[in-house]
């Protein structure tokens, strides 16, 4: 999972058909976890881009997309939000519900 910068995330989300983002802060041990199954993620869909941010470095674009808490995982296509998640529960859990919203 790549981790971007501030500076990155716009051109990313809008430069990608399809991109997912996980928000977290490093300090948060459910993060971690969350990260964990991010990795499996990745490798069950290997045409989406995972990336990872530190929310603490982008306080604006946060509030833009409402975001409530972290851990989060955002699905982009397009570069509009497709997928919010904040409790991911499961691996399949969270392909499933990934799946579900990919473009057909």
């Amino acid at each position: 999972m790549n981790t971007i910068g501030r500076n990155d995330i716009k051109r990313m989300v809008e430069g990608e058909p399809l991109i997912a983002l996980s928000l977290y802060t490093p300090l948060c041990g459910t993060c971690q976890l969350a990260r964990r199954m991010l990795v499996v993620l990745e490798q069950l869909f290997p045409d989406i881009p995972f990336c990872e941010t530190d929310i603490n470095y982008i306080p604006e674009q946060a509030a833009a997309w409402k975001i409530e808490s972290v851990p989060c995982l955002l699905l982009f296509a397009g570069g509009e939000i497709i997928g919010k998640w904040y409790a991911f529960h499961s691996v399949p859990y969270l392909y499933e519900a990934i799946r579900a919203r990919l473009p057909r």
